[in-house]
């Protein structure tokens, strides 16, 4: 059993490089997808978008036509909080085994039934029976969870001389899917009278997408053996805790934007439509916002003030949503969108940041994804049920200062520049 020190502080060579890659502690490491011309190298890095657009719709989608769905399936309001909070859940207790099943099965061959499942819960969720229509949801967010994790780790192996260009392309393709999905919902529930059709057409492009993917499966190297790696200390180390509990908490912000921003707005007297359009320009800015902040972020001295300044926009926006007057509205989703998709990024950035190594990254990804949005899926389901219980969006406001306070605090300690402390062993 041989001892591996860590790196000294600053030697990690790819903090400008986001994207983690979960099979990081393999060895041998996974070989790269074959792809024999320009012509499949094309066609493997647009499946690769095309598959980070189907991951972000089931979520966006629910929120933008949630009262026709509460009325139209007889859901309490707890019921529907449950509803929005499922994806969530499933996103931090499924992210854990996605590394497992790929040093098992392989990456590419789990992203084809990935994508699935996802077909299959999305469609689901048509049905309208409740059962189901839960059912449908815990698939749905299983399948994003194990995508969420092997995804960028793909991108990022294939496509090592063009990183940075498919870490642009990867996070757009994840905003577009959210934006289109909120923009787009709505107009089909109202041009087909059913809000099943709506939910249900989502499995329309994760299938298509599918038939693309599943081709070039067939080429793809078979999963091999892996060497046992140990990390030992990150669940006892502090600044590990501070980067999972900042994760968990901005992604609590993310995920009351998709699940609760359209019900929000259009309590306050928005149509469907319009509320549906916010959303999606909220997630549109985050594309932006995405792509810049990163850069920024990896040149400051730390992140602390970089931490504090993205979580005060996306909070400070939340509440105008709910106390603004409605003309600000557009305003809002501006300020809103910089903050969450600087959150978003700054969050993957750091876990790199303060990795002494990629091993290291990997593990650390792993906590703070898998503790994280356990985290995160308190904040929609804590919104839905202070709105059962008030009859109204105004008391959330107390939860988004509580929120946003301990996500200020818990990025003022992830934000300084230290290396989490633990132990490397191949065995």
């Amino acid at each position: 059993m041989t001892q591996r020190p860590a790196s000294p502080a600053g030697s990690f060579e790819e903090t400008e490089i986001t994207l983690i890659d979960a099979e990081a502690d393999s060895a041998p490491a996974p070989l790269a997808t074959p792809a024999r011309s320009t012509a499949a190298r094309f066609l493997l890095g647009l499946s690769l978008v095309l598959i980070a657009a189907n991951l972000r719709p089931v979520f966006s989608s629910l929120s933008s036509i949630l009262p026709e769905v509460v009325q139209g399936a007889g859901l309490s309001t707890t019921s529907a909080s449950v509803l929005t909070t499922l994806p969530v859940v499933c996103l931090g207790l499924f992210a854990p085994i996605a590394p497992r099943l790929a040093q098992r099965l392989g990456a590419e061959r789990v992203l084809l039934a990935v994508l699935l499942v996802l077909a299959l819960g999305t469609g689901l969720r048509g049905f309208g029976w409740v059962p189901i229509l839960f059912f449908g949801t815990v698939l749905s967010g299983a399948a994003i969870a194990v995508g969420n994790v092997l995804l960028p780790g793909l991108v990022k192996r294939d496509f090592p001389d063009r990183a940075a260009m498919m870490t642009g392309l990867y996070t757009m393709a994840l905003c577009a899917g959210a934006a289109a999905a909120a923009g787009i919902t709505v107009p089909v529930e109202t041009a087909f009278g059913s809000w099943q059709l709506a939910l249900a057409v989502w499995a329309l492009p994760a299938l298509a997408v599918a038939c693309i993917w599943a081709p070039q499966t067939l080429r793809l190297n078979a999963a091999h053996a892996h060497k046992q790696h140990r990390v030992e200390g990150l669940w006892r180390d502090p600044l590990a805790w501070q980067v999972t509990f900042f994760m968990g908490l901005q992604s609590a912000f993310a995920y009351i934007v998709f699940g609760w921003l359209s019900p929000i707005l259009r309590e306050r007297g928005l149509d469907a439509a319009t509320a549906g359009l916010v959303v999606s320009t909220d997630v549109m800015v985050q594309v932006a916002a995405c792509l810049v902040i990163p850069s920024i972020a990896v040149r400051c001295r730390d992140q602390r003030l970089i931490n504090t300044v993205l979580i005060s926009c996306a909070m400070l926006a939340l509440l105008g949503f709910i106390f603004a007057p409605l003309w600000s509205i557009w305003i809002l989703a501006v300020v809103q969108g910089i903050g969450q998709g600087g959150l978003i990024a700054v969050a993957m950035t750091m876990i790199v940041l303060r990795s002494p190594d990629a091993r290291v990254a990997a593990y650390l990804s792993g906590m703070a994804q898998g503790g994280g949005y356990v985290i995160a899926s308190l904040g929609p389901l804590l919104v839905g049920l202070i709105h059962s219980w008030t009859g109204s969006f105004v008391a959330c406001a107390w939860l988004l200062l509580l929120i946003g306070g301990g996500a200020i605090t818990a990025g003022l300690g992830a934000g300084r520049a230290k290396h989490v402390q633990v132990k490397q062993y191949d065995l």
